[in-house]
């Protein structure tokens, strides 16, 4: 039974005698209408007197609801439309003396902006509107979406679609000071340099031929975007091609393959090589007010895995508390 669906000692009419009831039908009548009267009747028990609130009398900092989907509508970097499925998580502030909010305004409200084309600043009007609608002091937003780019191979001359996992936030605060956050999520091939060089050295020494170590790996940027500005996840992208190289390939023909075998070699890197490259370029972006950067090199010659996470470091920013490495298994 669901919370609507729950009576109320402080909402319910007087009993009615078992003598007055009508006996109960156990069907579905297709044909029964809502008046507005009887719409009126129906209990409405988030809206109960605080006395019927249960446990500590506390305000609840997010309250709301998650993991509803529709398809949105977003730009590209060259200012094209593109539909895409998106789970979303919306939530609100819920003051002590209040009992419940109205979950499916939630909803509600978000489905009145799934026509818009949705950028980051989009996520400030819909916040406003909970706020306003549900009465809450602060509101959060979150949408994630795997989002396409058409990436070219090494030398083949094929193209083929490599999917970025993505996420737009924003948080509004009891003052309205909006801020924004992207999530993106960019896999690459990590060579263990160590491993080169004992494999060379076999090499060298005793003739002996040996293989080198590399694996799949993902690095996690969370950036909050300056006020003002705009940040395109294509830009997101340039930044981490251009700090780690090694992107995984979507198509290989046996000169890609070659190709990618010396990509790697020329660009070898460790976990915490990987965290201070990025931080270089995002350190240099001025569009970038704050962020957090965690990687995770799921080693091939190890049965755990290689992290690392470093963050700008700026008062009441983003910290370095990243824990959720599982979620970077790619």
């Amino acid at each position: 039974m669901s919370k609507h669906d729950q009576p109320s000692a402080s909402t319910s009419a007087a009993p009615v005698p078992d003598a007055a009831r009508p006996a109960l039908q156990r069907q579905y009548d297709a044909n029964f209408r809502v008046t507005p009267d009887y719409r009126a009747s129906l209990p409405d028990v988030q809206n109960a007197e605080v006395a019927d609130i249960q446990g500590a009398h506390i305000p609840i900092i997010q309250v709301g609801v998650s993991g509803f989907r529709l398809p949105l509508h977003y730009l590209t970097a060259d200012c094209k439309q593109v539909s895409l499925e998106t789970t979303v998580t919306g939530t609100v502030s819920l003051p002590a003396e209040q009992k419940g909010i109205n979950m499916s305004r939630i909803m509600r409200g978000f489905y009145e902006f799934k026509d818009r084309v949705f950028t980051p600043d989009l996520l400030e009007e819909v916040l406003l509107r909970y706020k306003q609608e549900l009465g809450s002091t602060r509101a959060r937003l979150r949408l994630a979406f795997n989002y396409p780019l058409l990436r070219p191979s090494l030398r083949s001359g094929l193209s083929g679609y490599q999917y970025y996992q993505v996420a737009y936030e924003g948080t509004l605060c009891d003052l309205n000071w909006f801020r924004k956050f992207i999530h993106f999520d960019f896999v690459y091939s990590s060579a263990c340099p160590c491993s080169a060089e004992l494999t060379e050295h076999a090499r060298e020494a005793r003739a002996t031929y040996g293989i080198p170590h590399s694996q799949r790996s993902k690095a996690r940027l969370s950036i909050e975007v300056q006020p003002g500005a705009s940040v395109t996840i294509e830009d997101l992208h340039a930044h981490c091609l251009a700090a780690l190289q090694t992107e995984t390939q979507v198509f290989v023909r046996r000169e890609d393959e070659q190709a990618f075998a010396e990509l790697n070699g020329a660009f070898q890197k460790f976990v915490e090589d990987a965290a201070r490259l990025l931080y270089e370029r995002l350190n240099g972006d001025a569009r970038i007010r704050d962020f957090q950067i965690a990687c995770a090199h799921l080693e091939s010659l190890h049965s755990h895995d290689a992290v690392a996470v470093v963050c700008k470091g700026l008062p009441n920013g983003f910290d370095a508390s990243f824990a959720d490495f599982a979620s970077l298994v790619c």
